[in-house]
């Protein structure tokens, strides 16, 4: 058998320290999986809380909803805590397992590259935050489901381009998701659960075996 050129080993490596320098490659597969299952827990959280079952008559459920309280909290109240305590268990968990995965790989958690990420990342999140805030204080409930879709599609669109290629198509998913519930707000829930619960999970596991488990860098 023959050996590998010298010449071609050296560009090789060349090429890959290249890639390691230009783009964050320590996203763990496994933190899209523990966002997804923390999304489907905070989408089942409204559904009880509005008394309902996916794909019901939800408009009765919902306007009901906006003129009572449960659990001593206004649906408004809720809405807030659920959405907060989803997105702080998943940046705890994205935490955790972007680290884990980075110090088995001798690879560097905190560097100019990862403040490029996360200032593109956060741009259209922060101005997403804010748009669906404004939509809550006018009462334009419906909306925010896909509002929420639509700019964290956009933020990973916009992050894409400093980690792995694989990112992007899961953020055009979601800004279709959006912009679907944009026309169909009675199941924006539904979409919501799928897009940030299902389409997460999906991408984690596709991530985990294709370059996690095998031990595949990039």
């Amino acid at each position: 058998m023959t050996q590998p050129h010298p010449q071609l080993e050296a560009l090789e490596q060349i090429r890959n320290l290249m890639e390691r320098s230009s783009r964050f490659i320590s996203l763990s597969g496994l933190s899209g999986i523990a966002a997804g299952f923390f999304a489907l827990l905070g989408a089942a959280g409204v559904y009880i809380y509005l008394g309902m079952t996916p794909f019901s008559q939800k408009y009765l459920y919902f306007n009901q909803a906006r003129i009572e309280e449960k659990w001593g909290l206004g649906l408004t109240e809720f809405l807030v805590i659920d959405g907060f305590v989803v997105l702080i268990l998943g940046i705890c968990s994205g935490i955790f397992f972007t680290t884990r995965k980075a110090k088995r790989n001798n690879q560097a958690i905190w560097d100019p590259l990862t403040q490029r990420l996360l200032i593109n990342l956060f741009i259209p999140l922060v101005a997403g935050g804010i748009f669906c805030l404004a939509l809550l204080y006018h009462g334009f409930i419906g909306f925010i489901a896909p509002a929420t879709l639509i700019f964290y599609g956009l933020a990973l669109l916009n992050a894409s381009k400093y980690t792995l290629n694989d990112i992007r198509y899961l953020g055009l998913s979601q800004i279709g998701l959006g912009l679907i519930g944009m026309f169909f707000i009675g199941n924006g829930l539904e979409l919501w659960a799928f897009g940030f619960g299902v389409l997460h999970i999906l991408y984690g596991s596709l991530m985990y075996f294709k370059y996690e488990r095998k031990g595949v860098t990039v």
